[in-house]
């Protein structure tokens, strides 16, 4: 059965299609009753839509035209989280400006309640400004990609030394941890499990899957973390 927010948004690409659609007629494309039908249409109005109703028999529904529509149906409640997140990247990273254009993206496609409730957000947040987390956006998603897809990934290492080498691994996660995010992956070359900062990453190249990559031997990264990065681990 949908949830009211699928069936919300299924209403909503229903009406941005134009025209007038009678209440029977929703009812039938989303298999509920019309009753159904102007509990959602209420609902898309309350998120700020411009929906149009005909009452009585026969009634119709249409959306206002020329309004635009934003790709995703999200809560008040949805809009602050996401909101709030962004304002933890500005404040941690203020030379980077990725943050900022997708907050602004954001506020561009949502709907007027919503878009109140993004300023709303961000003029009453303050975030304590942090040691900044440097981080190439570009290498994060390349690393997500070779997860998802099982794919192996090359790269020139510099570690804390300053010994460059050349690594092939297996990526399984990446995480932000006291202001530095770190790829843990396995190495092929030492057969091992690895942690590596990625701002010491460079020259990264990836080879298409599927492998197969080894069991992450832990219960959780949080375990290998606490265990001295795996010291402990019997192999």
């Amino acid at each position: 059965m949908d949830t009211p927010s699928t069936r919300s948004l299924k209403l909503l690409a229903l009406l941005q299609s134009g025209g007038q659609w009678g209440g029977r007629e929703l009812a039938d494309q989303l298999q509920v009753s019309e009753r159904t039908v102007r509990r959602d249409a209420m609902r898309l109005r309350d998120l700020g839509y411009d929906v149009r109703s005909r009452p009585g028999p026969g009634g119709t529904y249409a959306l206002r035209p020329g309004m635009k529509i934003p790709p995703l149906l999200l809560t008040a409640d949805e809009v602050s989280t996401i909101i709030t997140s962004l304002l933890v990247l500005e404040a941690w990273s203020p030379d980077d400006a990725t943050a900022v254009t997708a907050r602004a993206k954001l506020e561009q496609v949502l709907p007027r309640k919503l878009k109140q409730r993004a300023a709303a957000v961000a003029l009453s947040t303050q975030v304590s400004r942090e040691p900044p987390a440097s981080v190439d956006w570009n290498l994060v998603g390349t690393i997500a990609d070779a997860v998802a897809t099982s794919s192996r990934v090359t790269f020139d290492y510099t570690d804390q030394h300053g010994r460059r080498s050349h690594r092939t691994i297996e990526p399984y996660r990446h995480f932000l941890r006291q202001q530095r995010w770190y790829l843990i992956a396995y190495d092929l070359m030492r057969e091992d499990w690895r942690i590596f900062r990625l701002d010491r990453v460079e020259e990264v190249a990836t080879f298409p899957g599927p492998h197969d990559p080894p069991i992450f031997p832990w219960h959780s990264i949080e375990d290998w973390l606490t265990s001295d990065f795996g010291a402990t681990y019997e192999h």
